[in-house]
């Protein structure tokens, strides 16, 4: 019954697309209007592919956003290595400039198609992928239908489900069981990750690790920094990363507390999630007696500004480098919680809410270690920031937990690229019979 349930509602959800499809251009304008799609390359979403298939097996890797991207960058390079052609689709504006600054040409960059019959059916047909790998939490049904009726092997890797997903893929178990068997082979990022796809129907299952960890940390450039350095001077710094809606009026307000106590130079770095929300954060601190400097618009920091507005895209490792304390956003006012692992790698001491869900695992590791510190509210976070900076030795034992902890947690590549390897290792041989050899050896 449960299972001529779930055939049902897919059966439905495909007609659904399909029905709405001719309307939903008006959507994707939408979206275009706001700085939210590709103008020129809004086609891709509709499954219009922009570029021709070259010859040979191609590996369809999707990564959902920047985070995502970053994760499986190691992961397509050891792919390409091999020399099969990789098809990198992703979701956001933001992570196709991050696929292109880091991958260039070495891959075939493409906007993922809309989660519809028609859009997945037209860039199926175009590419053919011998194997999809999807990074993380991307369960689109349609997606996962079409692979599983073409017979091409679907791989989740460094695979996770937050509290909220997993709660609501359990109501629906009948239908989580319908999709997730289509999957060939899920490596789950933690036990408890891997726990969940199991009791959801995935087999088989594997534990990684986190590639996150195994990424090169986040580069910056060298004059940048220098130029950085010489305007901040011997001043105190501390930085808010990764924020959200309400945690940069939180870091303003930790600023002001701190000058009244006994940080009277003190500079607060303010890096959000979302970079286009940098005018209305600007004015928000600007209403609160706060200078501040905007690093999009190149504004200088003079001995008079308060706050640095990190807004501009691939500069996370400028930002971090500049402090040895970070606050990682999306903890406080809002849940889940942002990657602590690259403040943990360039040396900083890790503040955070303790809405930290979704990064769970990484967040324990670091706890236990002394690495990472949660807590409670924006008083606790002024205490948190104020006892670091008065306390070097504090300090210092923070960013060598971390820093250790993240070394422990290395392997993650390796563990991923053995389970892929029964369905990559084919293709491998494919490619060499065929005399085709990948984008690199072109």
């Amino acid at each position: 019954m449960s299972e001529r349930w779930a055939r049902a509602v897919l059966n439905t959800y495909r007609l659904a697309g399909a029905a709405v499809f001719p309307l939903i251009g008006t959507y994707v304008g939408w979206r275009a209007s706001r700085g939210k799609e590709d103008r020129l390359r809004r086609r891709e979403r509709y499954g219009r592919a922009s570029k021709p298939r070259p010859p040979g097996p191609i590996i369809w890797v999707h990564a959902a956003s920047v985070g995502e991207t970053n994760a499986i960058v190691p992961l397509v390079r050891r792919i390409l290595d091999y020399g099969v052609n990789v098809v990198l689709t992703t979701g956001t504006v933001t992570s196709a400039q991050v696929a292109d600054e880091v991958l260039g040409d070495s891959v075939i960059h493409q906007y993922v198609p809309l989660d519809l019959k028609p859009a997945v059916s037209r860039f199926l047909d175009h590419w053919e992928p011998d194997l999809a790998i999807i990074a993380e939490s991307e369960i689109w049904p349609m997606t996962i239908l079409e692979l599983g009726e073409r017979r091409v092997p679907q791989v989740l890797v460094n695979g996770r489900l937050s509290d909220r997903s997993y709660r609501s893929w359990k109501k629906r178990a009948f239908l989580a069981e319908a999709l997730f068997e289509n999957l060939a082979h899920v490596v789950a990022q933690s036990e408890l990750d891997g726990e969940r796809f199991q009791s959801l129907g995935a087999r088989p299952v594997t534990v990684s690790g986190n590639l996150k960890v195994d990424v090169t940390p986040p580069e910056a450039d060298e004059a940048a920094l220098s130029a950085l350095r010489d305007q901040i001077g011997k001043r105190p710094t501390w930085a808010a990363i990764s924020t959200h809606d309400g945690e940069e009026k939180v870091a303003a307000e930790v600023h002001l507390a701190l000058l009244r106590a006994r940080h009277p130079e003190l500079l607060t770095i303010v890096v959000p999630r979302h970079p286009e929300r940098a005018a209305a954060i600007e004015a928000e601190i600007a209403a609160m007696g706060l200078k501040t400097a905007r690093r999009s618009s190149g504004d200088r920091i003079t001995p008079e500004t308060d706050v640095l507005v990190g807004d501009t895209i691939g500069e996370m490792g400028l930002y971090l480098r500049l402090t040895e304390i970070a606050f990682v956003g999306r903890s406080l006012t809002a849940e889940g919680g942002q990657n602590p692992l690259e403040p943990a790698m360039l040396e900083t001491a890790v503040l955070a809410g303790r809405n930290v869900q979704n990064f769970r695992d990484s967040y324990q590791r670091l706890i236990d270690s002394g690495g990472a510190r949660l807590v409670r509210d924006r008083d606790m976070l002024t205490g948190a920031v104020n006892y670091l900076l008065c306390n070097e030795a504090a300090r210092r034992d923070m960013i060598s937990a971390a820093a250790a902890t993240v070394g422990d947690m290395r392997g993650a590549l390796a563990r991923t690229l053995k389970a892929l390897d029964p369905f990559i290792h084919p293709l491998v041989v494919k490619s060499r019979l065929d005399g085709t050899n990948g984008m690199r050896g072109r």
